[in-house]
């Protein structure tokens, strides 16, 4: 079983057990997170599309860890004008674990 879900303004294609790192999402850890904007759900070898979600359907999952991702610098410079700006940013993600179909 498989599906393709949509969080975060990204789409993921997610199977029973996977692990994945989404954008950030409200919750603690251990908790149970439901995505129902499923786009795409392929059960025993049927594919089924969403147009453009499926309804009634759900995948099932769980909060592994919040989290921030390591750190990516942001230089600016610009020649001959004594600019130099040197920035870091930290993104936010929240570690899930697929539970479930629905």
């Amino acid at each position: 079983m498989k599906a393709v879900i949509k969080t975060g303004g990204k789409q993921y294609l997610v199977s029973k057990g996977d692990k994945i790192k989404i954008e950030k999402i409200e919750g603690k850890e251990g908790e149970k997170v439901v995505f129902d904007k499923v786009l795409l759900l392929e059960k025993r070898g049927k594919v089924h599309i969403g147009d453009p979600f499926i309804k009634g359907a759900k995948v099932m999952g769980k909060i592994l860890k919040q989290g921030k991702a390591k750190k990516v610098v942001i230089f600016k410079h610009k020649a001959k004008k004594r600019y130099k700006i040197k920035k870091g940013h930290r993104q936010a993600f929240t570690e899930v674990e697929i539970l479930t179909f629905k």
